[in-house]
């Protein structure tokens, strides 16, 4: 995807996420993102989108601290994130495609700019899927190739860090493919006690597979629903829920 796609997208989904916010209110429980409320997942992203926007602007060549959130509530914490989320989209679209500042990903071939444009859309996508969940009633749909982009991001980048909690005293090897989208959403990750090294293709016999569409399996492994669909070895499904989240 490109960089514009990536804006596009970040600046619909915010959009969405405030207004779904709005109709739930801000005391309403977040049933994707316990125990959180709605208050909580507007100062959260609101801050989030702040930070992001300012690296950008500064070109922090380093991680800096994330800000405070105000002490807001209720319609005025609803006006507080839209201008969070406005003040991203439009740092995002002035900023030069050249601009040199801090990502935190290891994804090469990635611009600072497209790293930032695509992680906060992302970010905002799953973001407003709970803010939906919040509100109640059907959710907006995720773009098929939208939601292998962030898959890809997931398992590639998230979890290649050695953050990640995604391990195994013997070496494993899991499967998960996207059914919709192509031969080439699948991607095989080998488990061991370092970080999982992740491929994208179907490389080799795997122990187990996590597959169904690419919108349900997007917000399946981020923890948002249920995985589509499991064959094989269930204990490996049993580890990613265990230990994938970020």
């Amino acid at each position: 995807m490109e960089t514009a796609e990536y804006l596009e997208t970040l600046d619909r989904e915010g959009r969405l996420l405030a207004a779904a916010a709005d109709a739930a209110g801000t005391d309403a429980e977040v049933p994707t993102c316990p125990p959180w409320r709605v208050r909580d997942l507007l100062r959260h992203t609101g801050v989030v989108h702040r930070w992001a926007a300012a690296t950008v602007a500064d070109g922090h060549p380093e991680a800096r601290p994330y800000g405070e959130a105000p002490e807001l509530d209720g319609a005025e914490l609803v006006a507080w994130y839209r201008e969070s989320h406005r003040l991203l989209v439009d740092t995002l679209a002035a900023a030069p495609a050249d601009t040199e500042c801090w990502t935190f990903l290891p994804l090469p071939g990635l611009s600072p700019l497209a790293f930032w444009a695509r992680r906060q859309a992302h970010e905002t996508t799953v973001h407003r899927y709970d803010a939906e969940a919040a509100r109640g009633g059907t959710p907006s749909p995720v773009a098929a190739g939208f939601a292998v982009d962030g898959v890809d991001e997931l398992l590639r980048g998230f979890h290649a860090r050695s953050r990640s909690r995604l391990r195994s005293e013997e070496e494993r090897v899991l499967r998960v493919r996207a059914v919709d989208a192509g031969a080439d959403a699948v991607w095989t990750l080998r488990l061991t006690t370092e970080p999982p090294v992740c491929v994208r293709a179907a490389e080799g016999a795997a122990e187990a597979e996590l597959s169904g569409p690419a919108d349900r399996l997007y917000l399946a492994l981020w923890n948002r629903e249920a995985l589509p669909r499991v064959t094989g070895d269930e204990s490996l499904a049993a580890l990613w829920r265990e230990r994938s989240a970020i």
